[in-house]
C-alpha cells in the first residue's frame, strides 16, 4: 500500500468488497453523480506494491462518465463518493475489478487491486437539448418518485437563480411546461424541469444559449453572455397530454385550445410562445384531414406567419403562408402576408402578383391597391437603377474603347532616321561596288534591328 496518513477509513460496499481509505479531505459537500463526466488521476497497484497502470506517469487526467459501465465496478461505486480534491487509496476485492479471469498480463486473476485516486472535478450529467454540455446537472436531493413532466404538464416548483454566487431571483413558480416564458422563466429552466422527478431537488449550470442570452438581464444585474446556476426543486406535477392515444374528435378539441392559447400569447405580445402553440395546433392535427381540421391547420400557419413576420423571421413567414396556400390556395391573409414578405425580400414581381391576386379575390381591398402601387413604384425604382447601371457601365467601356483607339506612335518612323554609317553604306551602293560579306552581314544586322523595334 503506498505511504501517506490514513484520515479515515470508508465503508462503500455492504459487504465490505469495496472501501477507501481517505488520505487527503476534499472541499465542499458535493460529489459527482451518475451522468457527470469525471476527471481524475489514478496509480493501480497489486498488494504487493506492484504498480501495473498510472495516469500520473502518462501526464495527462483519466476522464470516463460515471455509471456507464465502462470502467471496473469498483470504480464507479467508489469516485461516486468522491468530494473535489480530495485522495484515496481505493481498495478492491476481485468481484469488484477484474475476478477470476484477472486481465493478463498485468493484473492476475483474483487479484485485489489498490487504486490511489485524486479527483480533479467534473462536469455535471449533461441534459442539455444537443448534448453540448449547456446545461449540466448535479443532484443534491434524489428522490424515489418516477413520475416526471412531460410537455404541457402542469408543474409546481421552488426555483432559486443564482450569478457570481449571488441570489437574483428566487420564487415559486406554477406553469404548463413549455409555456414558462409567459411567467418569465428562461428556456434552460423549464428543458432542466423536464428532466426531473417529483421530489428531486438539483443545481443546473445554464450556459447563456438557455439563460438570459447576449443581452443579459438589466433587473437582475446579469451581464451578457453570462452562465448562471439554478436550484430547482420540483414540487408536483400533472400528467401532460399524450395526444398519441387521442380520437381523431379529440385531437380537433385539444387543437382548438392551442389555437387559442396562441392567440391569448399573441395579444399578450409573447410572439415566441404564441407561435409555439400555433405549431403545437398543426402538429396535432398532422393525422387529420378533414375539413374543420383543415381549416384549423390553414388558420394556424396564417398565424404562424404573423407571428414570424412580428419577429422579423421573413422567410420562415413565408413558408408559413405557402403551407396555408398549399390547404386553401385562396385565402386573402396568406396572399397579403406572403405579398408583404416578399416585399421585404425585396421579391416585388412576386409581391405583384401576390396582391393582384388579392384584389382579384377582395375588389375592394384597399390595403392590397396600396401594396399594388408601392410594388409598383418598387419595380419601376428597380429598372431604373438598373438602367443607371447599365448606362455608367457602357459610358466606362465606350471611354476604354476610344483610348484604345488613339493612335500608336510610328514606331517604324522613328528606327527610319539614317545615321552617317547608313549614308555611307547607300553611298557605297550608289557606287556600284560589289558586295562583300562584311557588307550583308551588316545589313541583315539593320534589318533583324528594325524587326525588334516594330514588335515591341
Amino acid at each position: 500500500m503506498t505511504a501517506g496518513e490514513v484520515l479515515e477509513k470508508v465503508t462503500i460496499t455492504p459487504d465490505g468488497g469495496v472501501h477507501k481509505d481517505i488520505l487527503k479531505y476534499g472541499t465542499g459537500d458535493e460529489t459527482p453523480e451518475n451522468g457527470c463526466k469525471v476527471s481524475l488521476h489514478y496509480t493501480g497497484r497489486l498488494t504487493d506494491g506492484t504498480v501495473f497502470d498510472s495516469s500520473v506517469d502518462r501526464g495527462e487526467p483519466f476522464e470516463f462518465e460515471l455509471g456507464a459501465r465502462s470502467v471496473i465496478k469498483a470504480f464507479d461505486l467508489g469516485v461516486i463518493t468522491m468530494k473535489l480534491g480530495e485522495k484515496c487509496n481505493l481498495i478492491c476485492a476481485p468481484e469488484y475489478a477484474y475476478g477470476e479471469s484477472g486481465s493478463p498480463p498485468s493484473i492476475p486473476p483474483n487479484a485485489t487491486l489498490i487504486f490511489e485516486l485524486e479527483m480533479l472535478g467534473w462536469m455535471g450529467a449533461d441534459v442539455s437539448p444537443n448534448k453540448d454540455g449547456s446545461i449540466e446537472r448535479f443532484t443534491i436531493v434524489s428522490s424515489d418518485k418516477r413520475r416526471g413532466p412531460n410537455d404541457g404538464s402542469l408543474c409546481k416548483a421552488h426555483i432559486t437563480g443564482k450569478y457570481d454566487g449571488k441570489v437574483f431571483e428566487e420564487r415559486d413558480v406554477e406553469f404548463n411546461l413549455g409555456e414558462g416564458s409567459d411567467i418569465g422563466l428562461v428556456e434552460g429552466v423549464e428543458v432542466a424541469i423536464g428532466k426531473m422527478v417529483i421530489g428531486e431537488e438539483s443545481r443546473f449550470k445554464i450556459k447563456p444559449k438557455y439563460a438570459f442570452g447576449a443581452k443579459g438581464n438589466e433587473q437582475f444585474n446579469i451581464p451578457p453572455n453570462a452562465t448562471v446556476e439554478y436550484i430547482i426543486k420540483l414540487n408536483d406535477c400533472e400528467k401532460g397530454i399524450e395526444d398519441w392515444k387521442f380520437t381523431e374528435e379529440e385531437r380537433v378539441e385539444h387543437s382548438k385550445i392551442y389555437k387559442e392559447k396562441g392567440t391569448k400569447y399573441f395579444k399578450k405580445e409573447n410572439f415566441s410562445l404564441a407561435l409555439k402553440m400555433y405549431k403545437k395546433c398543426v402538429d396535432i392535427l398532422d393525422n387529420n384531414s378533414d375539413e374543420e381540421s383543415n381549416k384549423l391547420k390553414a388558420a394556424a400557419f396564417s398565424n404562424q406567419a404573423l407571428c414570424h413576420q412580428k419577429l422579423n423571421e421573413h422567410f420562415e413567414a413565408k413558408q408559413a403562408c405557402n403551407e396555408t396556400l398549399k390547404l386553401e390556395p385562396n385565402n386573402i391573409k396568406a396572399l397579403y402576408r406572403r405579398g408583404q414578405c416578399n416585399i421585404t425580400v425585396a421579391e416585388y414581381d412576386d409581391a405583384l402578383l401576390d396582391f393582384q391576386k388579392v384584389l382579384e379575390l377582395e375588389p375592394t381591398n384597399k390595403a392590397a391597391q396600396n401594396q399594388i402601387q408601392i410594388c409598383k413604384h418598387k419595380i419601376k425604382e428597380a429598372k431604373d437603377k438598373e438602367k443607371r447601371i447599365y448606362a455608367n457601365m457602357f459610358t466606362k467601356l465606350a471611354a476604354a474603347d476610344k483610348e484604345d483607339e488613339k493612335p500608336e506612335d510610328d514606331v517604324l518612323a522613328k528606327c527610319g532616321e539614317w545615321k552617317d554609317e547608313d549614308a555611307n553604306l547607300a553611298s557605297e551602293r550608289k557606287s556600284g561596288d560589289e558586295w562583300t560579306d562584311e557588307d550583308t552581314k551588316r545589313e541583315a544586322d539593320y534589318a533583324l534591328e528594325r524587326d525588334n523595334i516594330v514588335m515591341i
